[in-house]
Formats: C-alpha cells, structure tokens, sequence
C-alpha cells in the first residue's frame, strides 16, 4: 500500500470507529458518486473491519449543492443504523439526509470531500475539537444578538431568536446524531440578520477566492451579491422558490484547531478555527424554516464576534 493510500486508511478509520463508532451487527451504508467512489471504497474496507453489514451506494454527482439525492438512496439512508457520504455535491442540507436522522439513522456526510481534505481534516484529535465547540458554545448560546466585524468591511448583525444553537463535534455516538466530517463548528439559523459581510476566505464555486465577495443583507435576505457566479447560483434557486433562495440561512464559528490554513475546500475550511462562515439559502436542516435548493457557505478570516456587546474567545 502506497503512503497516500495508508494515510487514506488511517483516516477513514478516523471516521469509521472514532467519529461514528460502527458497532457489530449495524447496518452500514455508503453513499458516494462516480467521483468520490475511491473515498468510499476505503471508507468500505473499513467498514468492513466493524460490521458485516455494510454496503456502498452510489449514483452519479448531484446537479447542485442541497439537490435531493434519488429515492432509493434517501431509503438506503433511513433504514440503516449509520451512513456516511462522500458525495461531489452536499446532500447534508436534504430532506433525504434529515429524514434518516428522524428516523433514528446516525451519520455524516462529506460534501465535496477530496482525498486531500480527508486526510487534513481528519487528523485530529476530535475530543479537543468537542471540548473547543463546548467553549464557542458557552458564549454566544443565550445571546439575543450576535455581531462580527472584520477588518475588510464586515459589520453584521444576527438574531438567533428561537432558534438553538448547535455544535458540529464530528462525535456521532447517538440514534439520529448527525455531523459534518471533517467537522467542527457551533452554528446556528437565525431569525434574522441585517449589515454587510465580505467573504475572503473560499466560496463555492470559487474556491479559495482572490477577489474579496460583498453581500448586503436586510431583514434576514441578502439584497445584493458583488460576484456574479455566486448570484447566478441564487437566481437559479430563486427560479425554484422565489425569494427564499435569499435567506441568510446560517452563523457558524469554526471550532478545528487542527485546520491551519485555508486550502479552498469550503467543507475543510468552515471548521477552521477561529473563521466564520456565512450561508445563503436553506436552514430547514438546521434548525430554521426556510427549504432551499442551494446552501451557499462564504467563509471569512480573522472575524471579531460579539455576543450581546460581548467579545467571543475564539478557538485560534
């Protein structure tokens, strides 16, 4: 075995016994594409090595990020015990991917995961990841407002409302758990949002950006987006559902100490500590009202958050 393919190994075992502790006896499933099928095949073999029942499925890439995956894989995902998917596009904002978790599935999904990523993000120690998201967590919780500003221009303020925060501590031991891997953050929908925010870190379908993206934002819906890509994406989903494309969707603080440096995978580089990201578009999955076809993360470099006029510790 070559040294790239150990290393493949070792971090799907990671994810496999630390992360989401597959057990004898459970039902395991793999869901990949045409393009992630090497990920998965390792994430097999190591399946493999805890439960005799575990099987991959695979369909080709998704049309967008947030697209639903076919019928017979979102049944794939909700009769099983555990799933996990290293997928081309993001299926974790799905009906498909919260209708397993409702229905007692365990899981993680990848999306856009490359072997490189894999193996960055998931060499980690995630029970300091879990104790820096219990940290970030603690802060901003029960705050009525929460603002970040940047040295670029940033000035935004988010009300979370009803709505809970959670933490992503790629620690999924429970009946209906459900993670991002690689993973850390503390996130949240928010009822509403209004300021400005520029994104200089990475951005679908950008990547690692050269040029720094503006959004405006108004009683919770992004008025105006300097990029045109990024606003070809809204408007497609807005063709859809109209104005809910729009919806700032979501908050989230990264929590990966792990994660140095930003590489231009948004999956890698949300979690890295002490950035914030920004979404554009569907929250149902996550703890909000609006179901979106798209879900468009920003992700912004050395922010200073605010909870209720308070200065947040951000893990570093």
């Amino acid at each position: 075995m070559s040294e790239s393919d150990t290393r493949l190994a070792e971090a799907a075992e990671t994810a496999v016994t630390q992360c989401l502790a597959v057990e004898v006896g459970e039902s395991f499933v793999i869901v990949t594409d045409d393009r992630r099928r090497r990920i998965g095949e390792f994430l097999y073999e190591a399946g493999k090595e805890r439960t005799e029942d575990v099987v991959v499925v695979q369909y080709p890439p998704g049309p967008q990020h947030g697209a639903e995956p076919p019928t017979t894989v979102a049944a794939a995902m909700r009769d099983a015990d555990v799933f996990v998917a290293p997928t081309t596009k993001s299926i974790s904002h799905t009906r498909a991917r919260s209708a397993a978790c409702e229905n007692g599935a365990r899981g993680a999904t990848m999306p856009g995961i490359t072997e490189e990523v894999m193996v960055a993000g998931l060499d980690a120690d995630y029970q300091a990841i879990s104790d820096h998201c219990e940290d970030v967590y603690e802060q901003v919780s029960d705050a009525e407002e929460v603002r970040v500003t940047t040295e670029r221009g940033t000035d935004i303020t988010f009300e979370p409302g009803d709505r809970e925060w959670h933490s992503d501590t790629g620690i999924v031991h429970d009946a209906g758990a459900f993670s991002n891997l690689p993973a850390g953050e503390v996130f949240v929908a928010p009822e509403t949002a209004h300021g400005t925010y520029v994104v200089d870190g990475t951005m679908r379908p950008h990547g690692l950006l050269e040029e720094e993206l503006r959004f405006e934002v108004e009683d919770g819906y992004v008025t105006h987006i300097s990029d045109d890509a990024v606003r070809a994406q809204v408007e497609e989903g807005a063709e859809s559902v109209g104005r809910d494309a729009y919806n700032l969707a979501e908050l989230g603080v990264g929590t990966n100490v792990g994660v140095t440096e930003l590489v231009g995978s948004v999956l890698l580089d949300e979690k890295a500590a002490g950035t914030v990201h920004i979404a554009i578009g569907d929250d149902a999955s996550i703890g909000g009202d609006t179901e979106a076809p798209l879900h468009l993360d920003g992700i912004l470099r050395d922010p200073t958050v605010y909870a209720d006029g308070e200065e947040v510790a951000l893990p570093r």
